[in-house]
């Protein structure tokens, strides 16, 4: 049986920033934060799973349908939760289960869609363990945010990191790379596309 990959797929401004400054439930993504995702919102992929139609298809859309097809489960922090709770439609757009990681117990929430966001108290690799399980022989997505990715990445728990940098200097907000707390983390460099709104770089984690 195939293996599942553990992949960080995130949007970042070309300082560094995956989020402006204030971010929080009513503030999705801070200020100026959704700038950073601006070239994803109009690809039909995007909109079809926001259960709206249209869209452009072209490569941004077959990148974001590839990256929805491959992946059978989802991790996240409860801040991020937090933010989307208020937000998401419903069907939200993960179709998939999601594993909420949280200092807070909860009863599992059950949406639309094929998603359920189950919330999981005693650390990353419990969390981790189920969405594997849940995957199957998909991929499991860590979906952030940052705080979330950087214990994942100094645990060594990542094998894939794809960085979606638009450019945009955002000056001030959530860095995705600030505290990890280890050596070098050596990256091999296995995918550069560019187009006019963004740039996809994909590492394989070394």
């Amino acid at each position: 049986m195939k293996m599942s990959n553990v992949i960080v797929d995130i949007g970042m401004s070309l300082d560094g920033f995956i989020a402006g400054p204030n971010a929080g439930p009513q503030n999705n993504l801070g200020d100026e934060g959704r700038r950073l995702h601006q070239w994803m919102y109009d690809v039909h992929s995007w909109r079809e799973r926001q259960n709206r139609t249209g869209g452009e298809t072209n490569r941004d859309d077959e990148l974001v349908r590839e990256a929805f097809d491959r992946i059978g489960a989802y991790v996240m922090g409860r801040r991020m939760f937090d933010e989307g709770e208020v937000g998401w439609p419903n069907p939200p757009p993960f179709r998939e289960p999601v594993f909420v990681l949280t200092h807070e117990e909860r009863e599992p929430w059950v949406r639309e869609g094929g998603t359920t966001f189950t919330f999981v108290t005693d650390g990353i690799e419990t969390a981790l363990e189920q969405a594997k399980e849940a995957a199957g022989e998909k991929d499991v997505r860590i979906a952030g945010g940052a705080n979330i990715v950087q214990q994942f990445i100094e645990a060594g728990l990542v094998d894939e990191l794809q960085i979606h940098l638009a450019p945009l200097l955002l000056g001030d907000g959530i860095r995705l790379f600030d505290h990890i707390d280890r050596g070098p983390v050596e990256l091999e460099n296995t995918q550069v596309i560019d187009s006019p709104k963004v740039t996809h770089l994909e590492y394989r984690v070394l």
